[in-house]
């Protein structure tokens, strides 16, 4: 079973570079795993509130993320996957709108009715559409103001692009939102007249990560936290190994990169200019997370987005509203969320500093809103977490294996054109520890 053994090194603890590690190792490879910080999980990282365990940045899953279900289930942890209504809302001018069913939808007045009904027709002629390649070159902005007027992007998408994406959002290619719409449709149990329906780990995601790093220990993998690589060595067009940020060398027959873009051309300076332009021509927005524990609830909703372009932040996301709060000692859990461009101010403020910029504004969602309610604060950033996909580098995606023998590539920027999420990366994890075990097979059958 053994004659292929070959030493692969993965370069990222998240969740994709676990998966990929794993996979290997199941395959019966020597693998060295290293992750820069001192935790595993990348943005599925974990902290404790009144005895349970939360994510770092919230998390949920969709009933069409197949991936992570079954990997759960490998796992046996498919028991603790809990499956809940979700509460969605929208704030705009000063009120909150319930935003889950058509019933919903018709009552959202602050666009006319004929607008409401072209909105909802929108949503269903996007679901039936099983190929996308016709959005590609056309901007969100352009085809929802066109098919659904421009009241509706004004009041209802622009808004969320422009908070999700900056000052991008308006060149983002509308396969993103064609994408994004089906997967929310198809999670609603009985058809669109239903809520949508999203699944939780209880005792959280973390949970996964946990299992994971356990599995790779237990097949033999080298785990390495806090290690960070200094350089991906190529020599002849190859990788042959790594540079360690201590000065030592770990050969290896092949490297799967699971870190960004950026990061992936500062360890490997010799990637060749057409790949390098493809890793460059992705854009990322950082992630901003003020997470809340609350003495009482905020609002009724789960995910709440903010239409509003004057507040200073995207969403609200009530995680008690999804998962109770008896899970955490009894406190209400809320996420401040934002995606913000690298070198944004807000990433210099210290925690109590963003805190006096957001304040004010949760009392414009909830009048009754007092510092009191507030027991703790925490502050997390998620540099490179969301790739933006505009009408200019759509579809030019660059592939696992890159133009260096040995040398693999898998992150965020591949997974178009869905959006960021667990389920894609396990994904991810899952196809490059494929291709690099089929590389590595065929390169031992020519030299037998």
């Amino acid at each position: 079973m053994n004659e292929g053994r070959r030493r692969i090194v993965v370069i990222g603890g998240g969740v994709a570079g676990l998966t990929a590690a794993y996979r290997l190792l199941q395959r019966g490879h020597e693998v060295h795993l290293y992750e820069a910080g001192p935790e595993w999980g990348g943005l599925v990282r974990t902290f404790t509130l009144g005895g349970g365990r939360l994510e770092c940045f919230y998390h949920h899953i969709f009933t069409t993320d197949t991936t992570i279900v079954a990997l759960l289930q490998e796992l046996g942890l498919s028991p603790r996957l809990v499956w809940r209504d979700s509460k969605v809302g929208i704030y705009y001018q000063g009120r909150l709108y319930p935003f889950v069913t058509p019933i919903d939808l018709l009552r959202f007045t602050p666009v006319g009715l004929v607008d409401r009904l072209r909105l909802g027709l929108m949503g269903l002629y996007l679901r039936r559409q099983r190929d996308g390649e016709r959005f590609l070159r056309v901007t969100a902005r352009q085809w929802v103001s066109r098919f659904a007027g421009e009241r509706n992007w004004q009041v209802v998408w622009g808004p969320l692009f422009r908070g999700k994406f900056g000052d991008m959002g308006d060149q983002v290619s509308m396969i993103w939102l064609w994408n994004k719409v089906r997967l929310r449709f198809s999670s609603r149990r009985g058809g669109p007249l239903q809520k949508e329906v999203l699944g939780y780990l209880l005792g959280s995601f973390g949970l996964l990560v946990d299992e994971l790093v356990a599995r790779v220990r237990a097949l033999g993998g080298h785990l390495h936290a806090s290690s960070p690589v200094e350089r991906v060595v190529v020599e002849d067009g190859r990788a042959t190994g790594v540079r360690l940020a201590d000065g030592s060398f770990l050969p290896a027959d092949a490297v799967v990169a699971t870190v960004a873009n950026r990061i992936f051309l500062r360890l490997v300076p010799e990637v060749p200019p057409d790949y390098a332009a493809l890793c460059q021509g992705i854009p990322y927005q950082d992630a901003l997370c003020l997470v809340l524990a609350l003495r009482r609830p905020l609002t009724r909703f789960y995910w709440l987005n903010i239409n509003d372009r004057g507040f200073p932040f995207l969403a609200l996301v009530e995680h008690t509203n999804f998962i109770g709060p008896e899970n955490y000692g009894g406190h209400h859990v809320l996420y401040i969320s934002n995606y913000l461009e690298k070198g944004h101010r807000y990433f210099d403020l210290s925690e109590e500093e963003l805190w006096r910029e957001y304040r004010p504004y949760l009392a414009r969602i909830n009048p009754d809103f007092d510092d009191s309610w507030v027991v703790e604060r925490w502050l997390f950033k998620g540099p490179d977490a969301q790739p933006v996909f505009t009408v200019e580098n759509a579809g030019r995606v660059p592939p696992h294996r890159t133009p260096i023998a040995g040398l693999y590539l898998a992150n965020m920027s591949q997974i178009f054109p869905e959006d960021r999420g667990q389920n894609y990366s396990i994904r991810l994890g899952e196809q490059v520890a494929a291709l690099v075990a089929q590389d590595l097979a065929a390169v031992s059958a020519y030299v037998i």
